[in-house]
């Protein structure tokens, strides 16, 4: 797979035996769209910020609403999913809390994209509609682009419901006894003092794991895909451009820019939300406009799933002492060529903490905690042993097959000859909880980092945020990085 929003990236590594069953696909998303031309009247743009949404944390951001006609809106957000949990609450607005009357989106039975409208208990008053999308998302290395689109006037029931992703119409839809949108249908968007959650369902403790960007809410407007995004005719991959149309009575548009207020409508409404559990380190430079590496939830070594567990957008993994020998965690972007950096903070477990990188041939490079260095032939000395809090810089130089781990800043050496660089052989970052009953949490920065940087260095082209200096001439896994160098 050689393509990912935000430009083109190296060789992402898939799991076989999942894309082989069809579960999963990366190829999906990027399917051409036909017909779809770059319109010359809405410039492309840069989302330059997400939010990132940590479902262990109950995060999620919550507003009051006030009257408005209810009839027709436009909701379009970018996403980047962090689970592969079945249900997972996105967006959910409702006039009494109590499951009766509401508009909601979940991502529900395995992993399709859900989105309901219920008004009432039974009878007349019960108008339900649900529409699940066939499609799987479960594609934890990519941005998609949801544009859902409401219009209860439209005489045609096909025409009052729409939903796009990534400038698809989604027609391959679970509707099973399920009615059509009655015409003049009011939503709960109509009732002032209705409550817009982002990031949950109420009803539950559904929470949302991931990330969120631009998300852009156009009260009393029909809009299709084509006012928040178009395909570049190089890539044929669906990018956001600006939205120049009108927001409504309860519109809003969040981008998340001020750290200190991710609730902060820009729309010029001023319809801001409450912030609930979110904090200045959710913010993130993660987006559709600019993808960053994260860990992958569904790739593993051995023969059965290890017990991971991840938080804080896939940047943060906890294994445990049933994990099994040999627990690998990879990173979601592989690299061939060029000069890669990144950082981890390895954050508790005993000992057996190694990262670095691995081949496809499944030859590794490591820096054990102890102080080591690990290769297929073995382990050896070669710097200081670390523990808790410390911070290891992992600099990878793919043009030359060398290496150089840095201990909070300081260089324990480069080894040379680190990496057989065969033809189209391809790297990724990877952590590794040793073997038997060692067990590691560990954080990792690819450049958007899960913690609290003091200092802030970005590398050579500006893109990422870290603890200590990059080195020279190296780069951080970002999709605008690897389409230059990569």
């Amino acid at each position: 797979m050689d393509q990912n929003n935000g430009g083109i990236i190296g060789k992402i590594n898939t799991p076989t035996t999942l894309v082989a069953s069809g579960v999963w696909s990366l190829d999906s998303q990027f399917e051409s769209q036909a017909g779809s031309t770059w319109p010359l009247a809405f410039p492309q743009t840069t989302i330059a910020n997400s939010c990132r949404f940590n479902r262990a944390s109950s995060d999620y951001l919550s507003q009051t609403i006030s009257s408005s006609t209810g009839k027709t809106f436009t909701l379009s957000f970018w996403m980047k999913k962090s689970t592969d949990e079945s249900s997972m609450g996105l967006f959910h607005l409702s006039s009494d809390n109590n499951g009766n009357h509401y508009i909601e989106i979940a991502t529900k039975s395995g992993n399709g994209l859900d989105i309901q409208f219920k008004n009432g208990t039974s009878g007349t008053n019960g108008t339900f509609l649900r529409r699940r999308t066939n499609r799987l998302l479960r594609d934890f290395s990519a941005w998609m682009n949801v544009v859902i689109r409401f219009d209860s006037t439209q005489a045609s029931a096909s025409d009052r419901f729409r939903l796009y992703i990534n400038g698809v119409q989604e027609t391959s839809l679970d509707v099973n006894s399920t009615p059509d949108i009655p015409q003049d249908y009011v939503t709960d968007l109509n009732n002032n003092g209705s409550t817009l959650n982002i990031g949950r369902i109420v009803t539950g403790s559904n929470y949302y794991h991931g990330y969120f960007a631009e998300m852009i809410l156009a009260d009393g407007s029909s809009l299709g895909p084509t006012s928040f995004g178009a395909t570049n005719p190089v890539t044929n991959i669906w990018e956001p451009i600006t939205y120049t149309g009108t927001y409504g009575t309860n519109g809003f548009r969040l981008d998340f820019a001020d750290s200190s207020a991710l609730g902060n409508d820009v729309s010029g409404n001023n319809n801001d939300f409450t912030v609930n559990n979110l904090t200045s380190v959710d913010q993130s430079t993660d987006t559709c406009s600019n993808n960053f590496a994260v860990l992958n939830p569904i790739q593993f070594t051995g023969t059965t799933v290890p017990n991971h567990t991840f938080s804080n957008g896939n940047l943060s993994v906890s294994t445990t002492t049933t994990a099994g020998a040999d627990s690998n965690v990879f990173g979601t972007f592989g690299v061939s060529q060029g000069k890669w950096y990144y950082e981890y903070k390895f954050t508790g477990g005993n000992t057996g903490m190694a990262a670095g990188y691995r081949g496809e041939d499944g030859d590794r490079m490591a820096y054990y905690s102890n102080g080591d260095k690990y290769d297929e032939s073995g382990s050896s000395s070669y710097g200081d042993s670390y523990t808790t809090n410390d911070i290891i810089g992992v600099a990878a130089d793919l043009d030359n097959g060398n290496l150089t781990f840095y201990k909070n800043g300081t260089s324990q050496g480069e080894i040379t000859s680190a990496f057989t660089l065969a033809n189209d052989q391809y790297y990724q970052p990877f952590l590794w909880d040793g073997s038997g009953s060692k067990y590691i949490t560990c954080d990792v920065n690819f450049g958007n980092a899960p913690f609290s940087i003091s200092s802030g260095n970005s590398d050579g082209n500006g893109y990422g945020n870290f603890e200590y200096s990059v080195p020279s001439g190296y780069y951080s896994l970002c999709t605008k990085n690897l389409a230059e160098f990569g």
